[in-house]
């Protein structure tokens, strides 16, 4: 009976880890949603390096006490509004928990805006996307 609890616990609590995609998933949801195919790699590439792709993902503390979340590690000092109440610039204008589903509609739309706001570099994983990227032809 207690394994079967168990069991029953993780599956609810399931939803709440996200979701893990691949390149192309990714590529081709970005695409669904606007966003510039000529943007696609670097973007994929971004995910790889930031989340290995998972939706769910809180990053470690970092040196400021911010954290990171959702596919492409957005900062909660800035971008979204943590549920701790810490002060957040909060410029996506979002809870940094709409970051981490399975839908990345906001993650996408507020990373697009951090690109529009202070370029590829805002991310310390750019240094592995600057330059030449696999084509994401093949998910098309």
């Amino acid at each position: 009976m207690k394994a079967f609890i168990v069991l029953v616990a993780l599956a609810l609590a399931a939803p709440a880890f996200g979701r893990t995609m691949d390149r192309c998933s990714l590529a081709r949801e970005m695409s669904d949603m606007g966003v510039p195919r000529d943007q696609l790699a670097r973007w994929t590439c971004i995910a790889d390096h930031e989340s290995n792709y998972r939706t769910g993902v809180v990053g470690p503390e970092n040196s400021d006490g911010s954290h990171d979340y959702g596919i492409f590690q957005i900062n909660n000092l800035y971008w979204c509004q943590p549920d701790t109440g810490r002060f957040s610039y909060n410029e996506c204008s979002l809870s940094c928990n709409a970051l981490l589903t399975d839908d990345i509609t906001n993650s996408v739309r507020c990373a697009q805006k951090i690109l529009g706001q202070q370029g590829w570099s805002a991310w310390a994983t750019w240094k592995y996307c600057d330059g030449s990227l696999p084509s994401i032809d093949s998910c098309f």
